[in-house]
This record gives C-alpha cells, sequence and structure tokens, in this order.
C-alpha cells in the first residue's frame, strides 16, 4: 500500500470520528491503568462493568491496596483471569505508592516494571492518559493492519514499527483508536462489513464480503 493510500484512509476515519478515544471508563491516569491492565483477555464492556462498581469504592492506589487481594477479587470475578489480574492490581498499587508517590509514571520503562504491564498497555496509557503519539497493537488492530495492507505483519511488534513507520505524524495520535473501533465494529473477524466500510474502496483484503441478502 502506498502512502497516498495510507494518508486517505486516515483521513476518512478522521472525517467520521474527529475525537476518538478509548471506550474504557475511566477518570484519572490511575483508574486508566488499572481498567487496561483489567482488560487484556477481556472485552472493555466487562471491564466497565466491574469498574463501575469498583472506582466508587476504590478509585486511588491506596484503596484498592486497602481492598488486598481478597477483597479485590469480587469486584473483578467476572472478568478473565481475575485471580491473577487482582494480585498484579494490588502489586501495582504497592509500587505506586512506594516508588511512585501515587502516581503513574509517564515513561514506557517505568509502566512496563509495572505487574502485568506489558507494552500494549504502556502505550494505551502514554497516548490516552498523557498524550503521547504512541499505538498500541491489539488483536483487532493487527488484523486490520494485516487485512486492509496498511501495515502488513507477523506479529504484533512487527505491526506497531511498520504504523510509527507509514502513519503520518498528524494521524499518529488518534491513528490506534480509529483502528481498534474499525476492527471492532465494521472490519470484524469473521465476516467484514465490507458493504458498509467507509475505506473499502481503498483497502487491499480481495475477499471482500458481499451485501447479506434481505433476510439474512
Amino acid at each position: 500500500m502506498n502512502a497516498e493510500k495510507r494518508r486517505e484512509i486516515f483521513n476518512r476515519l478522521r472525517l467520521a470520528n474527529p475525537h476518538p478515544t478509548t471506550e474504557l471508563e475511566y477518570q484519572t491516569p490511575f483508574q486508566l491503568l488499572i481498567a487496561v491492565l483489567l482488560s487484556a483477555q477481556a472485552t472493555d464492556v466487562s471491564v466497565n462493568k466491574a469498574t463501575r462498581k469498583l472506582y466508587p469504592v476504590a478509585g486511588t492506589p491506596k484503596k484498592i491496596l486497602a481492598l488486598g487481594v481478597e477483597g479485590l477479587m469480587p469486584y473483578i470475578q467476572t472478568i478473565g483471569l481475575y485471580r491473577t489480574k487482582a494480585k498484579n492490581v494490588i502489586e501495582t498499587c504497592r509500587i505506586l505508592l512506594e516508588a511512585h508517590k501515587g502516581e503513574v509514571p509517564r515513561t514506557r520503562e517505568e509502566l512496563e516494571a509495572l505487574p502485568g504491564v506489558g507494552r500494549k498497555t504502556a502505550n494505551v496509557v502514554m497516548n490516552t492518559a498523557f498524550g503521547e503519539p504512541t499505538i498500541a497493537v491489539d488483536t483487532h488492530i493487527f488484523r486490520v493492519s494485516n487485512r486492509t495492507g496498511i501495515a502488513p505483519g507477523k506479529n504484533v511488534d512487527i505491526v506497531e514499527q511498520k504504523l510509527m513507520k507509514f502513519v503520518a505524524p498528524e494521524f499518529r495520535q488518534d491513528a490506534h483508536h480509529w483502528l481498534i473501533l474499525h476492527g471492532r465494529y465494521t472490519c470484524i473477524a469473521r465476516a467484514p462489513k465490507c458493504w458498509n466500510c467507509i475505506i473499502a474502496d481503498l483497502c487491499e483484503y480481495r475477499a471482500k464480503t458481499p451485501l447479506p441478502a434481505k433476510g439474512v
């Protein structure tokens, strides 16, 4: 895919959604960090249901740490891998209080040093909480990047590198939001809604899904 096509793709995505953001619900960088940590192998919907109950009771590192693992688990037990995540969240809160005065660090190295925080989570927090032009590659973005031809790659690291290289600076801040939403609602895994896609004519996916017959 050439640079002209990529630019037009992101132009259209921007026109359709000028101010995209995460669908996770949060009030502070800390709450975003915890929500993203909980969202691994889980849906944003399931995380939001849990944090709507958790954050009014314990929405700071100090308050969540006071719950302890056993006290936290009932709030997040509907989320996949909740036992491991509970341990990671409690330990993260402890480190934030002891090493960062309760604040979420802004550097990748410090973020990735927190339990359960990998590169994708760090990228989301840096982008959404602190305005850094990072691109977090999840399963949706990996699929869209490969299927459309925007940034094909065999693994998430290669796709991220290509996106950072090929996406023009003016789009980089919002690129990961546009791509994840596109993958979540239009360029879905099994049968992409190509007939309802604003970039279908630019996409290099050959097996485009036709408009379903009426009544289907």
